[in-house]
């Protein structure tokens, strides 16, 4: 449209007015300190672009809102890799279907009907109440037996080991007396890892989008952090966690804050002195992990996501002994240091180059916080936008 009329009216009503283009109520800015205060000033506040009808539809629509799941495809790709010796394409229908089966493994591990059999089994192994879970992992384990069988095709007898697969046949091809790598342990200890090497990091990485997306400031201060420490184009690399301490507290934070895995439950394997008190040998203890994760003797602020947790006066990041996401001791999950790279570089590499924002429509403060109910405290399923910042690229 022809600016000449608009700045007219800035003669008369000043350099921040309204008018109403079409049904469209538009604030107009003019004149040099009114244009660099909203487009400098405001950094990614004023980032997004109107949705414009010609623009929309040469596009066949523009862009559209992302689902969070959509997140779980990268982190789980990564365990894929190591474990089978490949990347899969995001539309291989082996991908879906690992995907597919372990999220649905997961909402059912979540159902007080497994609590129950867990509790009981023999009055749940009466009610059935196993059976659903157990097809599920069947149809796992049929997928990875056809890929320990391709995997032992392609792999020659001495040559390098490029997957925990291949590490595994190998060993398989030794002298194994006590079978240790027979099929079925073979697929028992892949199943191991891609029931618990792709939820949890996946389900993290879409916390930490969400809550980026419910807290707009905390977000806003990380990605003024990448783009001092790493410029607009350079990607991050895994020890660059020490040029981004914000950027590091936040993504703790959001493992303190969800609690992703509430207890670890644990048994004693010998008669054991726990303070004042004598366990007996096959003892259950359950460690609650998210007592400790909100322990208010620990934390300023437990409740409350607050990245401050983790940053001194001075803005260095601060590990902190109650930091347990990942448990503690002899059954310390095996995963940690994988998960921890995984995410940093996952989540830098994602807000650099996008703000996340709430749909249309909806407010940063509508976004849902509340864990879904499953095995994992994941988040409930909902959609953020992902727009391009503008940094030159």
């Amino acid at each position: 449209m022809d600016p000449a009329p608009l700045y007219q009216l800035s003669k008369q009503y000043g350099p921040v007015f309204t008018v109403h283009l079409g049904h469209q109520k538009t604030v107009v800015l003019t004149g040099y300190e009114a244009v660099k205060e909203a487009l400098v000033g405001t950094r990614q506040e004023l980032a997004g672009r109107p949705p414009i009808a010609i623009f929309q539809l040469i596009n066949r629509g523009g862009g559209r809102p992302f689902p969070l799941a959509v997140l779980r495809w990268a982190p789980s790709n990564i365990t894929f890799a190591l474990l089978f010796g490949q990347r899969f394409d995001y539309q291989d229908p082996v991908f879906r279907s690992l995907l597919g089966l372990v999220d649905d493994v997961m909402v059912l591990l979540g159902k007080p009907s497994v609590q129950l059999f867990n509790l009981y089994p023999r009055l749940g192994a009466l009610l059935q109440l196993h059976r659903p879970v157990l097809r599920k992992i069947e149809e796992v384990r049929a997928i990875l037996r056809a890929l320990l069988e391709a995997r032992r095709r392609r792999t020659p007898p001495r040559g390098p080991e490029q997957s925990y697969l291949d590490a595994l046949i190998q060993q398989g091809q030794g002298k194994d007396p006590e079978g240790l790598f027979t099929e079925a342990n073979v697929v028992a200890c892949v199943l191991d890892m891609v029931m618990a090497g792709t939820e949890t990091t996946a389900a993290t990485l879409q916390w930490a989008a969400l809550l980026m997306g419910k807290h707009p400031r905390v977000q806003s201060r990380v990605q003024e952090e990448l783009d001092r420490a790493l410029g607009p184009a350079r990607l991050p690399r895994p020890e660059d966690v020490h040029a981004l301490p914000y950027t590091n507290a936040v993504l703790h934070e959001v493992q303190r804050f969800i609690t992703l895995l509430p207890h670890a439950p644990r048994c004693t394997v010998a008669n054991t002195q726990l303070g004042p008190y004598l366990l007996p040998k096959g003892t259950p203890v359950l460690a609650l992990l998210n007592s400790v994760l909100l322990d208010e003797t620990q934390w300023e602020t437990p409740r409350h996501f607050n990245p401050g947790h983790f940053l001194d006066a001075d803005g260095r990041f601060v590990k902190r002994p109650a930091f347990l996401p990942f448990s503690a001791g002899r059954r310390v999950c095996v995963g940690e240091s994988l998960a921890r790279s995984e995410l940093f570089l996952l989540f830098a590499g994602l807000l650099q180059r996008y703000r996340l924002l709430p749909p249309p429509g909806l407010s940063a403060a509508a976004l849902d916080t509340t864990p879904a109910p499953a095995f994992t405290a994941r988040p409930s399923a909902q959609a953020l936008c992902a727009v391009p910042r503008l940094q030159g690229r």
